[in-house]
């Protein structure tokens, strides 16, 4: 066991010798395992990290919930624009029947889109704000959490009291220096107080409404600031989300089915609505993601097979370098076994620091990706062993065939050599 040990510590040694000594000839060789590792593995983990994004975002927004409205998510919006153009926006009604009606739904909630203008305290001014004035389920559909303040009342939201929640962008641009809950913004003409402030929710792939930037009232202030029927909102989104232990199919069967009793639809007429889920979303990003991993693994298998050969003929320099004192070692009576072992293990090492670089260069990108997108890039447990694998594989492909050379040399003839 001793001597095996010392063969290990030995053929480690050799090979950061060889590093060492041959700087230039090990960078070039290496440079194709590290430009592989780092193709593969950096692709690799910003596939698993946009996925995870959507996993994240998914808890947020609810697995169980589905979205009635106008357009498919499935679809191309400008192929059939002006056939679901003329279907009706979800509606109060469309919400009331759900609630009582859907019995496998948990719960239902309405938001309405309105046009904001300008947003102002004071001085300070913002444009380009979310406006939404939502029905009493709302938060709960869609876990609001706060970063100060609260969610609205009973009371506040069945008198449509003057009160607003602020996204985390629109209160830290309105109140730079100063808390906002119980200060009054004034939008559209009228004072409202703010009672909330979200927690920041950074970029998101799945986003169904942007609360960095959004002002969030209760339904009916909203109909007392416009005309909800009229065309002057910019649409609604109608949430339905299903009792536990229900299916979204359940719940979609059943919601068809009574929205097309409360819309007189007759049976030979299609739906005027559409549900969606967002699972739909994920559909379609599944593709992309697979020819991103695709193209990672093309791209590091040319620059890794480069580097295979490489790696090769460094450990056949390697071998002619060490003829002699392999033949002396050989005179002394060490097996085959002991001089392949120690090749493959130098060959093994030699790829083991070429991926070691090309992993500390994707972590580096990802932190560096994560600081300046906003989404949260990092390199995953498993894509560290899988290129430590890779590694391991590479190393002993490019150095079976010398580490074999060497095992069968001659001892006489390599003394001489």
């Amino acid at each position: 066991m001793k001597i095996y040990f010392n063969i290990l510590i030995g053929s480690i040694t050799q090979a950061f010798q060889q590093l060492a000594s041959n700087k230039m000839r090990s960078f070039l060789s290496l440079l194709g395992i590290l430009i592989g590792i780092l193709c593969i593995i950096l692709i690799l983990s910003a596939v698993d990290s946009l996925q995870a994004n959507i996993e994240q975002s998914f808890e947020k927004l609810g697995r169980d919930v589905l979205y009635v409205d106008r357009f498919p998510w499935n679809e191309d919006p400008g192929e059939n624009f002006w056939k679901y153009s003329k279907r009706p926006n979800p509606d109060y009604n469309d919400y009331k029947t759900i609630t009582t009606k859907v019995h496998s739904a948990e719960m239902a909630s309405l938001a309405v889109f309105m046009p904001t203008n300008v947003i102002k305290f004071r001085n300070n001014s913002i444009r380009g704000a979310y406006m939404a004035g939502v029905t009493f389920e709302f938060g709960d559909i869609f876990k609001l959490e706060f970063e100060s303040g609260r969610y609205f009342t009973n009371f506040e939201f069945e008198t449509g009291s003057d009160r607003a929640i602020l996204g985390y962008e629109i209160a830290t641009s309105l109140f730079p220096n100063t808390d906002p809950v119980g200060k009054y913004i004034n939008v559209r003409g009228r004072k409202l107080m703010v009672i909330g402030v979200l927690k920041k929710e950074g970029n998101s792939l799945v986003n169904v409404i942007p609360f960095d930037r959004a002002v969030i009232i209760s339904y009916n202030q909203a109909r007392k600031m416009i005309n909800i029927s009229s065309r002057t909102t910019w649409g609604t989104m109608l949430n339905v989300k299903a009792n536990p232990g229900v299916s979204l199919d359940d719940l979609r069967d059943e919601l068809t089915g009574v929205l097309r009793v409360h819309r007189h639809l007759k049976p030979i007429e299609d739906d005027d609505f559409s549900i969606n889920e967002l699972s739909t979303l994920t559909n379609l990003l599944a593709p992309i993601f697979k020819i991103m991993s695709l193209v990672g693994w093309v791209i590091g298998f040319f620059a890794i097979l480069v580097g295979i050969f490489s790696v090769a003929n460094i450990m056949f320099v390697s071998v002619k370098e060490r003829t002699n004192q392999i033949g002396v070692k050989k005179a002394l009576g060490a097996p085959r076994p002991v001089i392949l072992i120690e090749f493959l293990i130098e060959s093994i090492i030699l790829c083991l620091v070429g991926g070691a670089l090309g992993l500390i260069i994707v972590f580096g990108i990802t932190e560096l990706a994560t600081k300046l997108s906003g989404f949260h890039f990092y390199l995953p447990a498993k894509n560290i062993i899988l290129g430590v694998s890779m590694s391991v594989i590479i190393g002993v492909l490019s150095g079976i065939i010398p580490a074999w050379q060497a095992a069968r040399l001659d001892p006489v003839e390599a003394i001489r050599s």
